[in-house]
């Protein structure tokens, strides 16, 4: 049932049993009765009354009629705030292999795909989950990350779904390990269960020579797992499950609020608030606050431990607008059930997920999959792996100009890719996220002020009110940092491939870009209806609630004969 525990059921956010009914002022907790609605209201009333739930809701800045730290570049960062790691994926989850649209889903041969930079385990889990029953032959996986934190946290989530026998469990203890910086004692048991491999290596290992590559294959019914590091990487792997000494529950909320809630970053925040459905406002604050993915409703107080995977130094390893939310469809989530509380967002992520990775996990039991997790930068795979073998290479954005760029990370992928005499439908996967905003220039966005506004504005009447007193006005602020939405995206992108030699790319490489894409579109989170359309306002207005911009780009790629 949508919106319920391991035992099916829905709970009430003050005594959690089974619940019926949400409150109406917010839609965001459950109550089985009006006694314990009547009880819980002296806490649920901070939430169901925040004034960040209020439609006429307007941040500190306006309110003050300021100039915001993120204009006058007075805040701690124009751009960044906080760690540099990416735990978390920043664009929605994707089928690398739609084997359907592809090779067909009796395709009678092994399947080989390549993650060569791969984040967090979302296109993994998405993919496998995606792939029909009428598929039959193997699949292998090889995910790669040059990050170790990134390895390690991906290789302990596949192993705990390989190895916890309750799909529930496995599917809330992953979402915890993946999401939540504290976590519960049955997650900390079932995070001993997979450490006893982990030290069963490194003993078998003690005496091999510092700096040895070693690799261990642990193999469970129908799949197996094989993590490759070397000798210091694996005993440094064992720490991830470790709550580090001396850290204190209290000292890790410290150090990650630090980051989440800093003083000097409320003008961000609250930037990022202004397009939000104002309840997907107060869940959002809240996520940031005690950094636990549940249902608005349900207790914290089982939650007694850090989560080890996010606290391996000093510091909150992630940026400040870091959200689970980014990795995934807005679209899909919305769909998920969440019983009756309906504006709980970050609840209805909490279900989506937990359906999604029981459904992954109920595909594996009838599937063949190998999964491969090593640690090095995607440059090099090309010297330790199999030429012409991968179905699918996803490669993220290291295409990106500030990473390898299109031609390198082209380049030293696209070997081993399959020949089309192979399979015909062998696809390389390139993004490119910052290419529209690298290409315009100052005087082309002065330029199309006037169109662009007027366009935005088609979509925003309902934000009218007084006349905007000044140009620190939210709803100013917003209609600027909205135009990317309505901008003409392909001009800008086709003069970067023009910049970048994609054509030459092409003809050096023996590749061809694909058109139309079998894979995904070349803009998934772009606007495709006109305003006026049947469903253009639905369709903007959940780009609005997003935290994507409509610039994100792919190109697939495919060998040419």
């Amino acid at each position: 049932m949508p919106g319920a525990d391991l035992q099916g059921r829905i709970l009430c956010a003050h005594c959690q049993r089974h619940a019926n009914s949400a409150c109406k002022g917010c839609l965001l907790v459950l109550y089985c009765g009006a006694g314990c609605q009547k009880t819980h209201w002296s806490t649920h009333k901070q939430d169901c009354k925040s004034p960040l739930i209020k439609k006429d809701w307007k941040p500190q800045w306006d309110l003050a009629d300021r100039e915001p730290a993120f204009v006058d570049g007075s805040g701690t960062s124009m751009h960044a705030f906080g760690g540099k790691k990416f735990f978390w994926g920043n664009v929605p989850a994707v089928d690398v292999l739609r084997i359907a649209d592809n090779e067909g889903e009796e395709y009678d041969s092994d399947i080989r795909l390549l993650f060569a930079a791969s984040g967090d385990p979302r296109n993994v889990i998405k993919t496998l989950e995606s792939i029909p029953k009428a598929y039959g032959r193997s699949i292998h996986a090889h995910v790669n990350d040059r990050d170790l934190d990134i390895v390690a946290r991906n290789a302990i989530i596949l192993l705990l779904m390989l190895t916890v026998q309750d799909k529930n469990e496995a599917a809330e203890c992953m979402i915890h390990i993946w999401y939540s910086a504290r976590i519960r004692q049955s997650d900390i048991d079932l995070l001993r269960s997979v450490r006893g491999l982990i030290d069963a290596v490194c003993k078998k290992i003690a005496g091999k020579a510092p700096g040895t590559v070693l690799g261990k294959k642990w193999t469970f019914a129908n799949a197996s797992l094989r993590l490759v590091l070397t000798k210091e990487q694996w005993s440094s792997l064992l720490g991830y499950f470790d709550v580090p000494v001396g850290l204190s529950l209290e000292r890790a909320q410290r150090i990650r609020t630090e980051v989440t809630l800093a003083d000097s970053r409320v003008d961000y925040r609250e930037r990022r608030m202004i397009g939000q459905v104002p309840a997907h406002r107060v869940c959002g604050n809240r996520f940031r606050e005690d950094g636990i993915l549940l249902p608005f409703g349900h207790h914290r107080h089982l939650f007694i431990a850090p989560n080890p995977t996010f606290y391996q130094t000093a510091d909150w390893p992630m940026k400040d607008s870091a959200d689970p939310l980014e990795g995934w469809a807005l679209d899909d989530i919305l769909q998920a059930g969440a019983g009756p509380a309906t504006n709980d967002v970050y609840g209805k992520l909490f279900y989506y997920l937990k359906g999604l990775l029981f459904s992954c996990q109920r595909r594996l039991s009838s599937l063949n999959v190998s999964f491969e997790l090593s640690n090095c930068a995607a440059e090099d795979l090309g010297k330790q792996l199999k030429a012409d073998a991968f179905a699918r290479i996803e490669t993220a954005n290291i295409s990106d100009g500030g990473y390898l760029g299109c031609a390198k990370a082209v380049a030293f992928l696209c070997p081993l890719l399959q020949h089309p005499a192979e399979n015909g439908h062998a696809t390389l996967l390139t993004l490119f996220m910052n290419a529209v905003d690298e290409t315009v220039d100052d005087s082309e966005i002065a330029a199309s002020t006037s169109a662009e506004l007027t366009a935005l504005l088609e979509y925003l009447p309902h934000r009218g009110g007084a006349p905007p007193r000044s140009m620190n006005d939210s709803r100013m602020i917003l209609m600027n940092f909205l135009r990317p939405l309505v901008r003409d995206v392909d001009k800008y992108f086709n003069r970067y491939m023009e910049l970048e030699n994609f054509r030459a790319v092409e003809q050096y490489l023996g590749l061809r870009m694909k058109d139309p894409h079998t894979i995904i579109d070349k803009w998934p989170m772009r606007l495709r209806l006109q305003q006026g359309q049947a469903g253009a306002q639905e369709e903007f207005d959940l780009l609005l609630s997003s935290s994507h911009t409509g610039n994100e780009r792919y190109v697939e790629w495919k060998r040419v004969d």
